[in-house]
């Protein structure tokens, strides 16, 4: 998207069974000790980076199956899952 798309702002719905996501950017914000907005943005461009390390890691051959499996399941959360096979694949919500 050009910077001459770029809309003046950008609506999260709360409401109707989504108030879950105030209270996560509410944490977000706390995490990064900053505003709302701020902390929606870092977290968005921070996830990519922390599912790319995470399959780095999870694809290291000096990790055996138990550590890789124990790791998966410690980086696993609510929208993403680090599943193992003879690769390692990544499911985010949405996806199953």
């Amino acid at each position: 998207m050009s910077h001459n798309e770029t809309p003046g702002s950008v609506r999260i719905r709360t409401d109707d069974g989504n108030e879950w996501r105030f209270d996560a950017i509410q944490k977000a914000a706390r995490f990064y000790d900053c505003n709302r907005s701020n902390a929606v943005a870092f977290a968005c461009e921070d996830v990519d980076e922390l599912v790319s390390a995470a399959r780095a890691v999870l694809e290291r051959d000096d990790l055996t199956r138990e550590q890789r499996r124990e790791i998966a399941e410690t980086l696993s959360t609510r929208a993403v899952s680090f599943d193992l096979e003879s690769s390692v694949t990544v499911t985010k919500k949405g996806d199953a």
